[in-house]
């Protein structure tokens, strides 16, 4: 959550920190602001709403200068507004700070600040740490020193940048437990951000800060120590994404473009390599994951359960992370998240590691909080995922686990080595299937049409289908504003039953396989209530196109994949009311991308 983008060197700041920060605008989009500094004084424009409108604001009222900092804002402490948008000032007006993440004690320095003369400005948790570093920049005359000892005060999650005239030379950065904070590293110029594709347009080179750790960086240097002063020495990574990667390649949005990236992302996820030391010797397996990539760990379960025949449960990082839950060595721990730095998916990772559970990250980014916490990691490869609203990443995160489950049943004897080929020559298919299915693109586009107005949507799906209709749901509440749910077939008559009337839209999950039949069950009973059934189905299927008012046919596969290829109608569905309701696909009300907060 939130963005933040920083750059020191030859050029002018602004251009870059602005461009930086629309990349960075799916982070978070309620506020934006930049300070740059320029012969000695520093200089803040800010404004309420979208990049947009800071870029109103500088059209007004422009800036210069080669050393600065900028920051979009998901709202956290205070509300959206000028006052609480970052960057936060000191007293004097000679240093700034951005923020992601929270400051737990906050309320409890910033009583002691305003007893020692403070004057506070915002609403915000951010604006204390500008007055501590304040405090002991007064004591210890330099800025690196000062943000360290400001920063051991802090109870909390913090992803940091600070910008002084006092070392009007440099910048410094900070990271613990809230996302991610990146060093681009150029000739003669140096860049900081709290993404990758803020800063891909100038450089693939990057050191990538881990918790604990503060970056000094000047136009010619990264100097990296830990809050306590140890030095730290990191090797650089090469980024592989290409910048083009990150653009919209003429989709109208990014969350379409990402959705027809589909057949390649799941190509690129065949090159993923699993650290075997990280899976030897486990007799059960856990599946930790937050929002759809939980519903990708709970198709996991399945494919663990069937390729591997070791028992496998899913589970929200939130609730494992404080429900003390029952393992040990002998459980493998995977945690799946496209960014690698969503907290509760860290935070379970961790309850995990103290109780000496090996640890397999499932994850999109290179070098990420996650990546660093896991004995071993699985890359998904999909490339930057912009649309808040997860698609290519969901479709990698299954191709993940699916090769995962392949890989532990061969090894504790489970599958045969032909069983192991033939499964393979089914997933190598899967990108040709899910090519021929976004070409129903048109159809559900005029489906979409008839269905914009409905005000409440239930979802259906049975076995592996479920998921899917738990993800078709989400995706529909994300970005269209409407309320679903997705439930389980079997599930429909102890409850959900009582909401069938008046036409309600009902997408039912019925493919051919093993949960067919009672699926129809479902469809007749929806029918019989006067609801209005949406279907999804293999190619071919008349049963069901007898009786629902839209079917959806789509390619047959074989069953543990086919949640690959029914999830693309409902991407699609959810996209196109979207886009006819006006919403903004791409940046949905109160969301952001990664939640790197509890």
């Amino acid at each position: 959550m939130c963005g933040i983008v920083g750059y020191v060197g030859a050029r002018s700041a602004v251009g870059i920190i602005v461009e930086g920060l629309k990349r960075l605008e799916y982070r978070g989009y309620d506020s934006a602001g930049i300070a740059v500094l320029h012969h000695g004084q520093l200089h803040v424009r800010r404004a309420a709403g979208r990049i947009k409108m800071l870029e109103g604001v500088l059209g007004e009222r422009p800036l210069s200068g080669a050393l600065g900092i900028g920051h979009t804002r998901w709202a956290t402490h205070g509300r959206p507004s000028e006052e609480n948008a970052h960057p936060h000032t000191d007293c004097e007006g000679t240093l700034v700070v951005v923020h992601n993440g929270i400051i737990e004690n906050y309320l409890e320095i910033k009583e002691r600040l305003l007893a020692e003369g403070h004057r506070f400005k915002s609403e915000t948790d951010t604006e204390v740490v500008a007055h501590l570093v304040e405090h002991h920049l007064k004591a210890t005359g330099r800025l690196d020193w000062a943000v360290k000892a400001a920063l051991r005060e802090v109870t909390g999650s913090y992803a940091v940048g600070v910008v002084s005239t006092a070392a009007p030379d440099r910048l410094v950065a900070a990271k613990q437990g809230a996302g991610s904070v990146v060093v681009g590293l150029g000739q003669g110029e140096m860049f900081v951000a709290s993404d990758i594709p803020a800063i891909l347009a100038h450089t693939r080179d990057v050191v990538v800060l881990e918790d604990n750790e503060v970056a000094v960086v000047t136009a010619d240097s990264v100097e990296l120590s830990t809050l306590e002063g140890e030095p730290v020495r990191r090797a650089s990574v090469r980024i592989l994404w290409d910048p083009i990667m990150a653009e919209k390649g003429g989709y109208r949005h990014f969350m379409l473009k990402e959705m027809h990236e589909q057949p390649r992302a799941i190509t690129d996820t065949f090159r993923g390599r699993i650290a075997p030391d990280a899976v030897r010797a486990v007799e059960r397996v856990v599946l930790v994951a937050c929002g759809t990539a939980f519903h990708a760990a709970m198709l996991g379960r399945t494919m663990m359960e069937r390729l591997a025949g070791i028992p496998a449960e899913a589970d929200l990082g939130s609730e494992f992370r404080y429900r003390d839950a029952l393992v040990g060595p002998e459980t493998l721990v995977v945690a799946i998240s496209q960014s690698g730095e969503t907290a509760d998916t860290l935070g379970a990772v961790k309850a995990a590691r103290l109780k000496g559970c090996p640890i397999l990250a499932i994850t999109n980014v290179v070098g990420s909080a996650l990546a660093r916490e896991a004995t071993g990691v699985l890359y998904m490869h999909a490339g930057p995922e912009i649309g808040v609203a997860s698609t290519k990443a969901f479709s990698t995160m299954i191709v993940a686990t699916y090769l995962l489950g392949l890989w532990l049943g061969r090894h504790r004897g489970a599958i045969t080595a032909e069983d192991v080929k033939k499964r393979i020559h089914d997933l190598v298919e899967i990108p040709r299937l899910v090519e021929k299915t976004l070409e129903l693109d048109g159809q559900v586009a005029g489906i979409a049409r008839e269905l914009a107005g409905a005000r409440d949507f239930l979802y259906l799906g049975r076995g592996l289908q479920f998921p899917i209709a738990l993800e078709g749901a989400l995706k529909l509440k994300e970005i269209s504003y409407i309320h679903a749910e997705g439930y389980a077939g079997g599930e429909m008559k102890h409850g959900p039953i009582a909401l069938i009337a008046d036409r309600l839209p009902v997408v039912a999950l019925a493919p051919r396989d093993g949960s067919y039949e009672r699926m129809l069950g479902n469809i007749e009973e929806v029918l019989a209530r006067d609801g209005q059934v949406i279907a999804v189905v293999h190619a071919g299927d008349r049963a069901v196109a007898a009786k629902a008012q839209h079917v959806i046919e789509v390619p047959a596969c074989a069953d543990l994949l086919a949640p690959l290829i029914t999830v693309i109608p409902l991407q699609l569905l959810a996209y196109h009311i979207a886009v006819r309701l006006g919403c903004d696909v791409d940046q949905p009300r109160n969301l952001a991308k990664s939640v790197t907060v509890e």
